[in-house]
């Protein structure tokens, strides 16, 4: 019976394919996101979602303006209205409809609506997972980059492959995924790796393997 050559050639040349397998499922498979212009204004009205605070303000008429939480049906109730769909809708949008259910019962009523702690419909919220020192999902902002989500969620963990790191993004109706170097930008100062984020993104920070 022949048994297995355990020299140390053949063990360093089985190390060797072994590592070159590790590294290979390592690199990066995804098309990488780079800096460039920034993208046009995609969110140029605010849009209310679940868990939003507003002020529904009723001029003329305190008794009926209060400060609500969208409930996470995306409906309000406040004084004389009850189950108002508001998530999606802008301020002003939310606020014509106010005025429309409140004339019911008050003449030519005007209503101002207010946001406090801007969380946004999920549609527009930006999640990190994975290797984050505080992951979690944040309403976009206009033109919001990159760095601007990394410095948001605290920065990454000491076991973070930052370079590994991929942003899920909806293009044409389907899901991509883009490589992104966080390492280059944030220990190089490698502005050209400042990718810009959109509406929906999801960034996935993966633990390094060595």
């Amino acid at each position: 019976m022949k048994t297995l050559n355990s020299s140390p050639r053949v063990v360093n040349t089985v190390f060797s394919l072994l590592l070159l397998v590790l590294i290979s499922g390592c690199a990066s498979k995804y098309p990488t996101l780079e800096g460039g212009a920034p993208p046009v204004q995609v969110t140029p009205d605010y849009l209310v979602g679940a868990g939003d605070s507003v002020n529904i303000f009723v001029w003329r008429n305190p008794e009926l303006s209060e400060t609500v939480t969208v409930r996470p049906d995306g409906k309000i109730t406040t004084p004389l209205i009850e189950d108002v769909p508001a998530s999606g809708k802008t301020p002003t949008q939310l606020a014509r409809d106010m005025e429309k259910e409140l004339s019911v019962y008050v003449k030519n009523p005007v209503v101002t609506v207010m946001v406090d702690g801007f969380v946004g419909p999920y549609s527009e919220q930006i999640r990190v997972v994975g290797e984050a020192a505080n992951p979690q999902s944040l309403a976009y902002r206009d033109q919001m980059t990159l760095l601007d989500l990394v410095i948001a969620v605290g920065g990454l963990t000491e076991f973070a492959d930052g370079n590994k790191a991929s942003i899920v993004r909806v293009v044409d109706g389907e899901w991509k995924q883009f490589g992104v170097r966080i390492d280059d930008l944030i220990d190089d100062a490698d502005i050209g790796a400042n990718a810009y984020m959109l509406p929906g993104d999801i960034l996935i920070i993966p633990e390094s393997w060595f």
